[in-house]
């Protein structure tokens, strides 16, 4: 499965099918008038002339929707996506609303946001205090990477 090992996706509580929608989704990211997708371990062009325009090396793709992959109400999840947008904006002004989306159309689309300049160490520990299973975070290189947090 893409770039994560065996031997991580079953040390994983994750589901090995959860983490295999969390692969395929597609990572889009709204910019003006135009939408940059990411997917897991393609290096991005866009996100690339990005970096190079904010002078950040790294980024995070997070979400609030859908704590633990269990399905919340819309309401709920505009809030929780909220209080994330606040706790971001503790480590980086840059932030890019965007939305993960499920080519199989098994999940329903997540609001989320893609943050510039937040290393992985940070990246994790918002992750996991807005109980996601996964981030995805991108360095230097621009390939986002798909991090398991349970």
């Amino acid at each position: 499965m893409h770039s994560i090992s065996r031997s991580l996706i079953e040390s994983s509580r994750i589901p090995s099918k959860l983490i295999g929608h969390y692969l395929s989704a597609n990572y889009q990211v709204i910019i003006g008038s135009d939408v940059m997708t990411l997917s897991i371990n393609q290096p991005s062009k866009l996100l690339s002339q990005l970096f190079t325009a904010s002078g950040y090396q790294c980024a995070v793709f997070i979400t609030a929707f859908n704590p633990l992959s269990q399905q919340k109400d819309l309401n709920e999840n505009l809030i929780n996506n909220e209080h994330l947008l606040f706790a971001l904006k503790q480590h980086t002004h840059h932030i890019l609303e965007g939305r993960s989306t499920d080519p199989s159309k098994q999940w329903a689309t997540e609001e989320g946001f893609l943050a510039l300049g937040i290393n992985l160490e940070t990246s994790k520990t918002l992750g996991a205090q807005f109980n996601q299973n996964a981030i995805v975070w991108i360095g230097a290189d621009t390939k986002p990477r798909l991090i398991l947090l349970r």
